[in-house]
């Protein structure tokens, strides 16, 4: 009974966002720009090759190494960041992992995203609550086209951008079933959402988060400068856009070929903003670095937004960095920088 209610509620959340959104509206600036200066955390044990999401949940910091060698994370204490165990083997057996795109906290249980292998592995804490073990893993739908990020929305339900161009978001059941597409993509550009959706989508890949206490999904795009908020308690949507407008790009062979910028990397809902991590650069001129040997990624700006997307502040950080964590009520972020030996950097907020 549980389950046929838990459907019947998602029918009638995304019937309503699946509504025309509201026009986009556009930012222009930030009331506030505060600069930040924050302090390396010290690591004695673990070395990435590309730190690229933090995770924290209680007295456990989970880190996801994009490109690890070995084992894509690594589990840390908090708030001292000690090493306690590393998991995720990197490997093509049958409990290894070809990729992670992305780490999630559901209680005391981390999930954990292989878009290679179109699965999402559930990691519980052992006896001795000193590791994570493997406990179970979805395998997902055929009809999902490469999931490359998802979120926990309830104990039956993950929400998954849908790259195929035919809406905005997968409700996927926790057996890995497609349950329903909702959305659309909020592009002004006409000829593509008609003849080219696929490469559509892959322009309009976007980073999520949601938060199941106020009920907020947001999305932020890796190209261009577009927000959007997703109510999913009062079945609003209100899209968001950046003087750096949608994302744009050209259509190769059926692909999304990038012209624009790169946009967002990293965003959290908290219980009052949405924190966005925001880059900003063309690719143009990060070649143009690349050419004279600055290899430098991620971005330094953080911007901070109402749960209604209005701009608040922004923040202009030290490092350049790709994801962040909050702890709105100790006014601390945790941020990760790529670029650095010593990745990990905290910063107080006001």
């Amino acid at each position: 009974m549980k389950t046929c209610t838990n459907i019947l509620l998602i029918v009638l959340l995304v019937s309503a966002c699946a509504s025309a959104p509201e026009k986009g509206i556009p930012y222009n600036n930030f009331p506030v720009t505060e600069q930040l200066s924050g302090q390396t955390v010290p690591l004695d044990t673990a070395i990435f090759c590309f730190p690229y999401r933090i995770r924290i949940q209680g007295d456990t910091v989970a880190i996801l190494d994009l490109h690890a060698s070995e084992h894509f994370i690594q589990l840390f204490h908090y708030p001292d960041f000690s090493y306690i165990a590393s998991l995720g083997k990197r490997g093509d057996s049958p409990e290894d992992m070809l990729s992670v795109e992305n780490i999630r906290w559901d209680g005391n249980s981390l999930w954990v995203l292989d878009s290679n292998k179109s699965q999402i592995t559930r990691f519980g804490l052992s006896l001795s609550e000193d590791s994570l073990l493997r406990e179970e893993v979805v395998s997902l739908d055929k009809e999902i086209l490469r999931a490359l990020d998802f979120v926990v929305y309830d104990d039956s339900t993950f929400i998954i951008p849908d790259y195929s161009g035919e809406s905005r978001f997968c409700w996927v059941s926790r057996k890995g079933k497609l349950l329903r597409r909702i959305g659309e993509i909020p592009s002004t550009n006409e000829e593509a959402l008609i003849q080219a959706r696929p490469a559509l989508a892959q322009a309009w890949r976007s980073f999520i988060d949601y938060n199941p206490r106020n009920g907020v999904l947001a999305a932020v795009t890796q190209l261009g400068e577009v927000l959007e908020i997703y109510n999913l308690k009062d079945s609003t949507h209100v899209v968001r856009i950046g003087p750096n407008g949608e994302p744009k790009f050209k259509v190769s062979e059926g692909y999304g070929i990038p012209t624009g910028i790169m946009g967002f990397s990293d965003v959290q809902v908290t219980d009052n903003a949405i924190y966005a991590v925001f880059q900003g650069r063309t690719f143009k001129e990060i070649a143009e670095a690349a050419q004279k040997g600055d290899m430098t990624d991620g971005g330094r700006y953080i911007y901070v937004f109402s749960l209604e997307g209005m701009p608040l502040r922004k923040l202009l950080l030290e490092h350049y960095v790709h994801s962040i964590w909050l702890d709105e009520q100790k006014g601390i972020m945790i941020a990760m920088d790529v670029n650095q030996d010593e990745p990990i950097t905290k910063y107080y907020i006001n």
